[in-house]
């Protein structure tokens, strides 16, 4: 399969631009929170190391399903599109949450302009809905294939995805006191509603009994959808020689469009799982420490 795709050439495969574009993102973000940080008024402290590990892991990761052969292969199985969905709007978001210090996020949010529409769409309900909403709306055929059908159409939509995904996890994980507003045990139902509203699209996916998207299936979609990542010029030379995606799939369409959306689900249930765990470990930790152990004499008068 990794022969078949070489094909398609270095730039499709490696996207050398994006590559340019993250490592200047990592570059940024070492100068604005390092020696450049007391430029924005005010003493800063320096990240943390927890917090420069999850910023520069999100942009590893960010390349990994955006630049590397990873994102050819989301035009080509059904199966990688869903893992590459899944880190973009599930674990990138999170891992950019946690990364960037907070005195940045306060000058970000507190803008006049930002602040009022981040207080009203960070609302739990809000979140919860608009993100898994927009999630599934993607997935309807019609809307997916719209988005694989020209650049802007495809940047576009990953884009407002994107933000909604910030927006569904920022109530949960958000590095600023006053938009973290659930207890423990509504931020448990908050994960619980997540796992459930993303679930329909999941289903729709596992259990159709045809293929579903023309971008994997129909051949002049699919070659559409491979021009948002193969250079024209090389397109049009080998456009003659390849069929449709599975000429380099190892599996049926079909099976592919299953498989998507059962790793869709697995990835949406290992990450909810892990956020889930931390936000009741955190709370279990916060209420044994309200609770006072025994004084030490006490516990002498009980041993005789």
């Amino acid at each position: 399969m990794w022969l078949e795709l070489q094909i398609f050439g270095f730039r499709a495969l490696w996207s050398p631009y994006f590559l340019i574009y993250v490592i200047a993102l990592a570059l940024l973000y070492y100068l604005v929170t390092g020696p450049l940080r007391n430029r924005f008024g005010g003493e800063h402290a320096k990240p943390t190391g927890k917090q420069q590990t999850a910023f520069y892991v999100g942009m590893l990761l960010l390349y990994i399903v955006k630049g590397s052969p990873v994102d050819l292969l989301t035009h080509i199985m059904l199966t990688f599109h869903m893992i590459q969905m899944a880190v973009f709007y599930l674990v990138f978001p999170i891992l950019m949450i946690i990364g960037i210090p907070e005195w940045i996020w306060k000058k970000f949010v507190y803008q006049p302009v930002v602040y009022p529409v981040v207080k009203l769409v960070t609302k739990p309900l809000i979140s919860l809905l608009l993100f898994n909403a927009l999630f599934s709306l993607y997935h309807l055929p019609a809307v997916f294939d719209f988005s694989k059908s020209s650049q802007v159409a495809h940047t576009t939509i990953g884009l407002v995805l994107l933000v909604a995904a910030f927006i569904m996890w920022f109530p949960i994980i958000t590095p600023l006191k006053e938009f973290n507003r659930m207890t423990p045990l509504l931020k448990i139902f908050y994960i619980f509603g997540n796992g459930v509203l993303i679930t329909p699209a999941c289903v729709l996916i596992i259990f159709a009994s045809t293929p579903l998207f023309d971008a994997y299936s129909a051949s002049g979609a699919w070659l559409q959808s491979m021009s948002l990542c193969v250079p024209s010029n090389v397109l049009d030379g080998i456009s003659m020689q390849i069929s449709g995606p599975e000429m380099f799939s190892p599996m049926g369409t079909m099976e592919d469009q299953q498989l998507g959306g059962i790793i869709m689900k697995i990835m949406q249930e290992v990450t909810y799982g892990i956020i889930l765990a931390t936000v009741f470990f955190q709370w279990f930790t916060r209420e044994s420490l309200k609770v006072d152990p025994l004084p030490p004499e006490s516990q002498y008068s009980h041993s005789h």
